[in-house]
Formats: C-alpha cells, structure tokens, sequence
C-alpha cells in the first residue's frame, strides 16, 4: 500500500436540472426558473413555484417557431440557440449566479425532455465559467 489518499471525484461545476412545469416542486429543486417565453398552458403562477420567469434566457421567437420541436433540427436549433445567447451575457450570468447559490432547475413545458431550449441551456451553461462568489444574481 502506497499510503495515498483515494482520488475524490473533481468538482463538476454548478448543479443544473431540468423539469417540466407539469412536475411537481421538490426540495432539491434550489431555484426554480422558467425559461420559456410564453407562458405554459393550463399553470396557474402559484401552483409553478417559480422563482422567476426568465424569458430572456428562452429562444427568439423566430428560432423557436423555426425548431417546431423537430427533432432532426436539434443540432442545428442548438447551435443557433448557443448565439443567441452569447448576446445575452447578463442572463447568461444570472442563471450561474443562481445555480452556483442553490442549485438551478430549469422550467419548461416542451412534452419532448431531450430535444427542448431547457436541455439545449442547461449544456450551454455547463460550459460557461461559473460566476465567483459574491456576484450578483441581476436583480438590480
């Protein structure tokens, strides 16, 4: 035995989940965040639970009518999606503030969980440098 200590798993960074509105609120949710830009069919705003509806973190309206939830335009919509919000750097800030706070679930109303603007978000967060402690979370 060499008398190494066991490796730990490295830090994977912010914790991001998804969930459709249609789910229920769970304590590990941390904040709770739409991310569409129109508002769910058939939710009322208390039954959400959201802490803040967020539509400048969804789609432009022209991308996300030209995805139209297709499946084999997923890489293409994802691409387009990671520009447009690389032009939004604020929210893009926001949403790591908050996520390296508590924890960030992403809202979102999409029947597909693979192929909707959450997923393609929560990957794009992902990659981003997490904001250092202390920043603030944009509610000015």
């Amino acid at each position: 035995m060499s008398g190494r200590r066991p490796l730990k798993p490295k830090d994977t960074g912010p914790h991001i989940a998804l969930k459709r509105v249609y789910d229920p609120a769970g304590p590990e949710d941390g904040s709770r965040v739409l991310v569409d830009r129109v508002w769910p069919r058939g939710i009322r705003r208390e039954a959400l639970a959201a802490e803040l509806w967020l539509r400048d973190a969804a789609p432009s309206t022209e991308l996300r009518r030209w995805f139209n939830h297709d499946p084999e335009r997923w890489a293409e919509f994802a691409r387009r999606y990671r520009a447009e919000l690389d032009d939004r750097p604020e929210t893009v800030r926001q949403l790591l503030a908050l996520a390296a706070d508590r924890g960030l679930t992403l809202l979102y109303s999409a029947r597909d969980r693979e192929h909707n603007q959450a997923a393609a978000l929560r990957d794009y967060l992902l990659t981003c440098t997490p904001p250092s402690k202390g920043e603030d979370h944009g509610s000015d």
